[in-house]
């Protein structure tokens, strides 16, 4: 059996907890159908995450099957879920933890609006106030990637490295998010999932009309930094201060 100090065995269970009760978000907002979709959290203090088995019903799914792995995305030996194959997007979020160490939970889906927008290969545009709140500018398109090795990761990470927007629309496959806890990635795939669909029936209805940018940098600096109550966890784990932030305001990728 696998040891790593009380410390950490307990945010490993408190985690393998977490994780498994959030799949249940999937579901209940519709953003999965069958045995598709995962989560995935970090573990706070170890080099570590947590990710649902492959191919399991969601009503199956509990703390102790789930998938202890380090940041290679290989499966830690002798711990609960270990004799079950992990999640095929393992992988890629081993990648997106290894090289996004502010992340601290990656959600993946094939929600129906936001795959649409995918299987076009085309960016949601930010045409509306709740995208610019949550996502500080459009849902940006990345590059087609098969799954089997790291290259969704890769893609992920080149697509969302300074940019706002914790979602990206992987071209032809569907949405990824990310967030500063596993809760906060699953938001962001509700989000992204409402904003996909809002914007799809505008455009059939008619031209959408932007956002101008200042309106947009306006929205999402009030919403991250002043919605909510005080020590809100989404607000204490994305401040305007942080890399991502500061990158974010940097780069000229965001609401372009």
């Amino acid at each position: 059996m696998s040891s790593f100090g009380p410390q950490v065995e307990v945010a490993i269970a408190r985690v393998r907890a977490e994780v498994a009760k959030l799949h249940a978000e999937l579901t209940r907002y519709g953003l999965v159908v069958w045995t598709g979709g995962n989560v995935s959290g970090r573990v706070p203090g170890a080099d570590l995450f947590v990710i649902k088995p492959s191919g399991v019903s969601y009503d199956e799914l509990a703390p102790e099957n789930m998938i202890l792995c380090d940041l290679d995305g290989n499966v830690i030996p002798g711990t609960p879920g270990a004799d079950r194959a992990p999640s095929s997007d393992t992988a890629a979020h081993a990648y997106v933890y290894r090289n996004m160490p502010e992340v601290g939970g990656v959600v993946h889906t094939h929600s129906t609006y936001a795959t649409a927008w995918a299987a076009r290969g085309e960016e949601i545009p930010c045409v509306i106030t709740a995208m610019a709140d949550e996502f500080g500018g459009p849902i940006p398109v990345g590059p087609f990637a098969i799954i089997g090795d790291d290259s969704i990761g890769r893609g992920i990470v080149e697509t969302l490295s300074g940019h706002r927007s914790r979602a990206v629309l992987m071209q032809n496959h569907g949405p990824f998010t990310i967030g500063s806890s596993a809760k906060d990635a699953v938001k962001a795939a509700v989000m992204v999932e409402d904003v996909a669909r809002t914007v799809h029936l505008a455009r059939e209805a008619g031209p959408l009309v932007p956002i101008p940018q200042d309106a947009v940098d306006r929205l999402y600096d009030r919403y991250q930094n002043v919605y909510g109550q005080q020590g809100d966890a989404r607000r204490a784990g994305t401040p305007k201060t942080s890399p991502r932030a500061k990158a974010a305001r940097r780069t000229t990728k965001v609401g372009s």
